[in-house]
């Protein structure tokens, strides 16, 4: 190694156990391929943050092992998130901490101001998210004239993320003469023109470990019934009991609700997902790194690119939507030569969609249940029993506990001492349902017995609360409960009949529950508000003399007079007049007749009191007609206006209207 690459980095390499190259890490380092433009495509996991150091310390170093006084940027690293980015930092950090180099970064959510300040003071490589480096680019934060390498890791996501125009206004405000190199899991359409634009001649390298996909992961498709997915997550963590778990899931809201459900359950875990501000993001990774929390769960883009010590373990809460992020959630596991597990959790409904990820992705996975808890508790015996500390002497500061133990308790008595203290540091496994089961067919209720209880709806008695309490008191099963009747004041309660002994004798003689109210054994089944008055209670003559006698007289109407009388077919009202269908030409009334009181009313009905007809006015008080009124919220026009002013005759006649004097003057339109 140290005749292909500088001194400082072989020697900084070796003190981390670096003893030979990835394939990635060899390709990029080939002398043919020193300074030129690179598009790169490997897998996650494949050291893919060293070789694109590794590829650019010839170009930014120049003829010698250190770097000078930092002044502008030399290097530019682009990673699409936030934590990735600061994870390539930490990298680059070591790799070239023996050439003096200042690594800084600007990334959004943090401070702008110190980022500035540490600008100013010089560095040698910045690593930066799209959006973060353009602010400071328009701002003149940052000066790119000295640049000579520009990377951008993980291309295809900064381009899903929706950067396209933040890398293109990056590229383009670049030295036109620097080394350009584009790392990426995939090579699409997309990547592919983006090289074409901004990269001299680029040399594409595919490494050959793309044939065989994570071959250090094992595959686990694992069945569960839908009920019992977040059960079988917490059975999976307990299984293998990795040092580092991380657990996927597709939306915040999930996020919260398993994070929620593993800490009720004791499990050391944290969260991760775009909600968080970046210090609480930074410190949940911290805590995953030096050991103070186990699990991990996290949305997709949270933990796009993030890699942590020791993480055995990734668990599919929820499956993904295409193979490339099935991809990268495991690639997350099964790095650097280290095995790991992917797990994957389908309900019934989401067997199909399992099988097609798997195809397209070109993995076999292992299909099986989910462990329940038999198989947690062998594998907790198994590790128990394979534990070094059995083989480990006795210290002699140990000695005299250990004699005080065997002198007071028996052997099988400090067995089952730490039997129990060893479960007790373990959340216990959850007890899952039979996929392959078939569900069986409810069973008939059969003959039962009612019991009524005390308090009903005025009391808030609902089914949904009595029922776990009669169960826990009466000592039966939801099965052994029929139906719950809610009263106003009382409640009735159907049990099966070969449980009410059980019952009876769980309640007790006094036949009250814990709360005081008192239950009773009823002869009979009881009636019900609905079983005394019916569905809905009937009016009052609702549904009376509505039907004909035998010699098919109608009956009378209660609400008016009258004896029966025959029906006369040819006493039916005449049908309306319909509408013509055009609905251009209107239907015109007759005019009303004259009558002795006038020739504006006309007769529209008889009183029953005094049997003289009925009369609807059609003229206003001074016997003109009326005419029509204005519409509301609108002021009167000159035509209504000009009405106001005309005179009417008693026979209802308009007067000659009234013409404005000749000198102009409008007449007088005061109230009259």
């Amino acid at each position: 190694m140290k005749n292909v690459m500088k001194n400082t980095l072989a020697l900084a390499l070796e003190e981390r156990g670096y003893t030979s190259l990835t394939p990635v890490q060899k390709a990029v380092t080939d002398a043919e391929v020193e300074g030129k433009d690179l598009l790169v495509s490997a897998q996650t996991g494949s050291g893919k943050t060293l070789g694109f150091g590794l590829a650019i310390a010839p170009g930014i170093l120049g003829e010698g092992d250190k770097f000078e006084n930092a002044d502008k940027p030399l290097a530019l690293v682009i990673a699409p998130t936030r934590e990735l980015a600061m994870q390539v930092k930490r990298e680059l950090a070591w790799l070239f901490a023996k050439a003096g180099a200042v690594v800084s970064s600007t990334v959004g959510g943090m401070e702008m101001r110190e980022e500035r300040r540490a600008l100013a003071r010089g560095a040698h490589i910045v690593v930066a998210t799209p959006g973060r480096l353009r602010d400071h680019i328009m701002r003149g934060s940052i000066d790119l004239g000295a640049i000579k390498a520009v990377v951008l890791d993980e291309a295809d996501e900064m381009l899903d993320l929706g950067f396209r125009e933040d890398l293109e206004f990056i590229l383009e405000n670049a030295p036109e003469d620097r080394q350009t190199l584009l790392f990426s899991a995939t090579v699409p359409r997309a990547i592919a023109k983006l090289a074409q634009s901004y990269q001299r001649d680029s040399i594409r390298i595919a490494t050959t470990s793309e044939t065989t996909q994570h071959a250090d992961i094992d595959y686990k498709a694992l069945r569960v019934s839908g009920r019992d997915a977040e059960n079988a997550i917490i059975n999976v963590l307990r299984f293998y009991e990795a040092p580092n778990a991380l657990v996927f899931c597709n939306t915040r809201a999930m996020v919260n609700r398993l994070t929620t459900r593993l800490s009720n359950r004791g499990f050391s875990v944290v969260a991760l997902s775009g909600e968080l501000s970046q210090s609480e993001r930074t410190h949940a990774l911290q805590a995953m790194r030096d050991g103070r929390a186990r699990v991990c769960v996290a949305t997709d883009v949270a933990a796009r690119g993030i890699d942590l010590p020791n993480l055995d373990l990734v668990v599919h809460a929820e499956l993904p939507t295409n193979q490339e992020t099935l991809l990268h959630r495991s690639g997350r596991t099964g790095r650097a030569g280290r095995k790991g597990v992917s797990a994957m959790i389908v309900p019934p409904a989401a067997r199909k969609k399992a099988e097609r990820l798997l195809g397209w992705a070109k993995l076999t996975a292992d299909w099986a249940d989910a462990p329940g808890a038999e198989a947690v508790s062998a594998k907790d015996e198994e590790r128990m029993l394979a534990n070094e500390a059995w083989l480990v002497p006795i210290e002699e500061a140990d000695r005299k506990s250990v004699d005080k133990l065997t002198s007071r308790f028996s052997g099988e008595q400090i067995a089952a001492a730490y039997l129990r203290l060893y479960r007790e540091r373990h959340s216990a496994p959850e007890e899952l349902s039979d996929v392959n089961e078939p569900k069986k067919p409810r069973e008939a209720f059969g003959p039962s017995v009612w019991f009524s209880l005390e308090g009903g709806r005025a009391a808030g008695a609902e089914p949904k609360r009595l029922l776990p309490m009669i169960c826990k008191l009466g000592n039966v099963t939801r099965d052994d409960i029929g139906a719950i009747r809610i009263q106003p004041d009382l409640s009735f309660i159907e049990v099966r009949k070969t449980a009410v002994d059980k019952f009876v004798a769980a309640v007790g003689p006094k036949m009250t529950l814990e709360n005081g109210a008192a239950l009773k054994q009823l002869d009979e089944k009881p009636l019900t508000e609905t079983s005394r008055q019916g569905t809905k209670p009937r009016k009052k003559g609702q549904f009376e003399n509505r039907g004909r006698d035998d010699k098919g007289l109608r009956s009378p109407n209660p609400r008016s007079p009258g004896t029966a009388q025959p029906i006369d077919w040819n006493d039916a009202p005449e049908p309306r007049a319909k509408k013509p269908k055009g609905g251009s030409k209107p239907v015109h009334r007759k005019k009303p007749k004259a009558t002795p009181n006038g020739p504006h009313e006309a007769v529209v009905g008889r009183s029953q009191e005094s049997g003289k007809p009925k009369s609807k006015r059609t003229t206003d008080e001074k016997g003109g007609p009326r005419g029509p009124k204005p519409p509301v919220g609108k002021p009167s026009s000159k035509k209504n206006r000009a009405r106001k002013l005309t005179a009417k005759s008693p026979g209802g006649a308009h007067a000659p209207t009234r013409k404005p004097p000749k000198s102009g003057k409008p007449p007088h339109r005061g109230k009259s």
